[in-house]
């Protein structure tokens, strides 16, 4: 028995858009400052800082891709 995959969209057009651009957002935030604690010398310790942004860009991203 072939039995689909149910794509059930939880969130509308608007929030998908908002969540979208969040996540754009954050992994642009995330590439600017990566470039700031390059060329700042920075150690390597505040790089970990970047987990933040990254994270919260790829989820948002994802959240928006799969309407959840």
């Amino acid at each position: 028995m072939n039995v689909g995959k149910a794509e059930l969209a939880n969130i509308g057009p608007k929030e998908t858009r908002k969540r979208l651009i969040m996540g754009v957002a954050m992994l642009a935030m995330g590439v600017v400052m990566a470039v700031i604690f390059t060329h700042a010398g920075v150690s390597r310790g505040w790089y970990a800082a970047l987990f933040l942004p990254f994270w919260m860009g790829t989820l948002a991203a994802s959240q928006a891709r799969k309407k959840t």
